[in-house]
């Protein structure tokens, strides 16, 4: 979904009081007084319940209608590891979180203003989040004594007084589906299934919504099953008039869109400006697009949403595992094609030898992991930045890397095109680190146009490039670029270039096998100073008034969380410095200066202290880390405790 951000316009998104103009249902407002609008500057809800209960789709399509409102937004999907947990169950609970507001913003938020429970494992799993004063929209029909029993309640907590520290509304959501459709001739059972659409339309009213996009969405999913489509809709349309109508609801809610840069905006995944970054960079290559893969969790839908693009000469192969995908991808760089593979950490495991060969063939291959937590098949469904090591030293013997990691949902399109540069350019694997939590999560992308994507057009190799003594002309496979040091990149079939590469090291410039130590040695070294040598921008530091004394350092993910508590130190008067690292390999030529220009460098991780470990075996800096690997990304108050302790440390020590 696009929207259109002109910024010579002031929009502040009011219209009298009245705040759903042309938005709301056809029999919503005829006749019928107009409830208070109460104005906010953000929000934070969080849709939870079991995994069939449809809380993805809900938290999308609200996701969806917010984002063509124009508010900035962030998202949290939280998935159960089972396929299909038992239903009533604290390991089925399925959780979405969208933060939304009318200025930027960077994390799906610390703690929901809002908990909608589809049922009391949602309640109890959820609730601990929850800070005293915010809103409970719990569906009561759920709360049964066998429900309860199955979560360990040992009273019904929508009767004990225990939840008297919030704004508990008790809505019968099952029951009112029902009545809602009891004229749409569906069993009962599927009719019970668009309680989450009631769920949508009562919370679509309370934040003004749009609703058209939604019914249309609908409409389109079901077009094949028309009842269902009519019956979600008049659920929807029902949660809506619930909302309007009921007095448990005395007030709704306005979020005007937020003042972005003009452009043209989507609502955007990870995963999927991820996909749409490897097609602008075969685009702009003028290469055809392989991507070979295995499905595993959180990277398929890179292969399921590569696979809807023929059109512009994408071939996907689903292989039979791991190592058939790498394979299938390095094969067709070495036919010429733009090849990537795409998988999880498990997955790199696996592809760790053919990432070590394309090193030595010296062939450009793109591979993509969206980390999750480990060790083992670990926790599928949950993030984690434990690869960065892996990425880094994971193959037998000296084979560098380079390594690369977006900061942002929207920035994994920008990301892979950066990724596809230097793999071209220095005709290198390059390993692009992503998590679950970028992969899942959404934000606006202001949509670029094509003059902004760098020119990756490669030249192939035509001819012969090196003279023999005796004057003839003859193709040396490794001779090297002077200044990236690439060897050249022959596309197979092409009259006189005719050459042998594989696993075995190869002499530098003819390519024959060689055994000889001094020519190994040659290229182990060579090969490490072609990826130390990979231009990449320096490190910016966003420092504004030039008195910290405290650094924070990031890199992936934790951008979203670290910039959010670098903001509220600031707002407490706290000098605090911050830079994030999106080329992890080879570093910056400044983080060396950069690091040692602060007193104090905390580097925040969803690990146990990796990028630490690397800056200071290498600059000799005391990094001290601040981690956790509990599958979830870090909050943005708890950053800033860090940060503010750090700081009154230092002036403790001054004092002294």
């Amino acid at each position: 979904m696009t929207s259109q951000v002109d910024q010579s316009e002031a929009v502040d998104g009011s219209d009298g009081g009245e705040g759903r103009a042309g938005s709301a249902p056809p029999s919503a407002r005829q006749g019928r007084p107009v409830k208070p609008v109460r104005r906010l500057d953000r929000v934070i809800i969080r849709f939870a319940g079991d995994s069939g209960d449809g809380m993805q789709l809900t938290g999308d399509r609200f996701t969806s209608e917010t984002a063509s409102f124009g508010n900035d937004l962030s998202t949290l999907p939280n998935f159960p590891a089972e396929i299909r947990a038992p239903a009533g169950t604290l390991p089925g609970v399925s959780s979405f979180q969208l933060h939304f507001a009318d200025h930027d913003i960077l994390t799906p938020g610390d703690a929901p203003n809002v908990l909608v429970a589809m049922n009391p494992a949602a309640l109890k799993a959820n609730l601990p989040d929850v800070p005293h004063g915010a809103e409970l929209i719990v569906n009561t029909d759920e709360f049964t004594k066998r429900a309860l029993a199955k979560v360990g309640y040992a009273a019904d907590p929508l009767a004990d007084g225990s939840l008297d520290a919030f704004r508990l509304h008790r809505v019968p959501l099952t029951t009112l589906t029902l009545e809602a459709l009891k004229e749409s001739g569906l069993a009962r059972k599927d009719a019970e299934r668009a309680k989450n659409m009631f769920a949508l339309g009562l919370l679509s009213w309370m934040y003004h919504r749009p609703t058209h996009g939604t019914e249309a969405f609908l409409r389109q999913k079901f077009a094949k099953k028309p009842d269902i489509a009519e019956a979600n809709i008049l659920a929807f349309r029902a949660g809506w008039n619930f909302g309007e109508t009921t007095e448990d609801f005395a007030v709704s809610y306005e979020i005007s869109p937020a003042r972005l840069p003009a452009g043209t905006y989507r609502n955007i995944s990870g995963n999927l400006a991820l996909s749409y970054g490897l097609i602008a960079a075969a685009e702009r290559s003028g290469l055809p697009l392989f991507l070979g893969s295995y499905p595993i969790t959180p990277a398929s839908d890179i292969l399921h949403e590569l696979s809807r693009h023929k059109n512009f000469g994408v071939r996907t192969f689903q292989a039979e595992d791991e190592i058939a995908g790498i394979g299938a991808a390095l094969g067709a760089a070495f036919g010429g094609a733009l090849g990537v593979t795409t998988t999880s950490g498990p997955g790199v495991a696996l592809k760790s030898e053919t990432i070590g060969l394309a090193v030595s063939l010296e062939l450009p291959l793109l591979v993509v992991d969206i980390q999750r937590g480990g060790p083992s098949t670990g926790l599928p469904t949950k993030t984690e930045q434990a690869d960065l090591l892996q990425a880094m030293f994971g193959r037998n013997g000296e084979a560098p890397v380079p390594i690369v990691a977006p900061a942002t949902p929207a920035e994994c399109f920008t990301a892979a095109v950066e990724a596809a540069r230097i793999a071209l350019a220095y005709r290198t694997p390059v390993l692009l680190l992503s998590d679950g939590y970028l992969a899942n999560g959404s934000e606006p992308w202001r949509i670029p146009d094509v003059d902004e994507l760098p020119d990756l057009a490669v030249d192939f190799a035509t001819g012969p490039n090196h003279e023999l003594e005796d004057g003839s002309q003859v193709f040396w496979p490794y001779k090297r670029d002077p200044r990236t040091l690439a060897r050249p990149w022959a596309v197979p079939g092409t009259p006189g270039l005719e050459h042998r590469i594989g696993g075995i090291e190869k002499q530098d410039g003819t390519g024959n096998i060689s055994y000889d130590p001094a020519n190994h040695d040659f290229m182990v070294r060579i090969r490490q100073a072609k990826i130390d040598g990979i231009e990449v921008p320096p490190l910016e530091v966003d420092d504004p008034a030039g008195r910290a004394r405290v650094l924070v350092l990031g890199w992936g993910s934790t951008y979203g969380p670290i910039t959010a508590a670098v903001r509220r130190v600031r707002a407490d008067g706290g000098h605090v410095a911050q830079a994030h690292l999106r080329h992890l390999n080879p570093f910056p030529a400044n983080l060396g200066a950069v690091l040692k220009a602060y007193d104090r460098v905390i580097v925040p991780e969803m690990n146990l202290g990796q990028l630490a470990l690397l800056l200071r075996a290498k600059y000799l800096v005391d990094a001290q880390s601040y981690n956790q690997v509990r599958g979830l990304p870090f909050k943005a108050a708890q950053l800033a405790d860090v940060l503010h302790a750090a700081i009154g440390t230092l002036e403790t020590e001054d004092q002294r």
